[in-house]
């Protein structure tokens, strides 16, 4: 599986690329035929706490399934958006079995 990270108005570190990656890398356990993932990180003014959005798209056959997190940490936001998924992925795959 490819893995796209664009971070908007800010530059991402290695180490939290690295942990997107490793992230993204198990869920080819709940599902092997994951085309590609596609990681959009955002910074949301909202008063004077700055959140962090994570946006998460999995391109699957036949489909595109994507979560959205808001969190305090960009890492709490991934962990989030993949719950979300590995649901998503669960569903998918109950609607491709014969």
């Amino acid at each position: 599986m490819k893995v796209y990270t664009e971070a908007v108005q800010f530059k991402a570190d290695q180490k939290l690329l690295d942990f997107i990656e490793k992230k993204l890398s198990k869920m080819e356990v709940f599902f092997d035929r994951i085309i590609n993932a596609r990681v959009v990180l955002k910074l949301e003014n909202s008063g004077q706490v700055r959140d962090k959005v994570v946006e998460v798209r999995l391109n699957v056959p036949g489909e595109t399934l994507l979560a959205t997190s808001v969190s305090k940490t960009f890492e709490a936001s991934v962990d989030e958006a993949l719950d979300s998924l590995k649901r998503q992925i669960q569903r998918y795959k109950e609607k491709i079995r014969p």
